[in-house]
């Protein structure tokens, strides 16, 4: 498996097969895919696109670390889970952000990913919310330094 940085295009037809199957394409294209900071990473296997995630330089409220990252549709194909493809991803996007001189790096995590996220090394950060039509979910938080 190989990391590599990607398009933002690159990533909308997995955003929209894993993430958002019930919404449209157009719906999976975020704000600030193309903002200056942003990158978007993905796993390749046998030279196919497998594991994705995109990184914003967004603060969250909650969290006072001046140089924050957001994660955001972090994605690995039904068929490529158990592989370690999510976790070399993240391995790879720390030493980005790591070079990006990023403090802590935080998401909104899906209620059924949050223990993958705590063995990623990932802090819960307030309580439940609902995102309307994704469903519940929890800021969760890695400060680099903790690495």
């Amino acid at each position: 498996m190989e990391v590599k940085l990607i398009r933002s295009e690159d990533t909308f037809s997995i955003r929209h097969k894993v993430l958002r199957p019930n919404q449209t394409i157009e719906e999976c294209k975020f704000p600030n895919d193309e903002a200056e900071h942003t990158f978007h990473l993905g796993v390749f296997l046998d030279n196919e696109l497998i594991s994705i995630a995109s990184f914003y330089k967004e603060k969250h409220a909650g969290l006072n670390d001046p140089h924050q990252f957001r994660l955001r549709g972090m994605a690995t194909l039904p068929e490529y889970r158990n592989r370690q493809a999510g976790s070399l991803l993240i391995k790879t996007a720390e030493q980005v952000l790591h070079n990006k001189d990023a403090d802590v790096w935080w998401c909104n995590a899906r209620t059924s990913a949050s223990g993958y996220y705590k063995k990623l090394g990932l802090k819960e950060r307030g309580g439940l919310f609902e995102i309307p039509g994704i469903g519940p979910h929890i800021v969760m938080y890695k400060r680099l330094a903790d690495n």
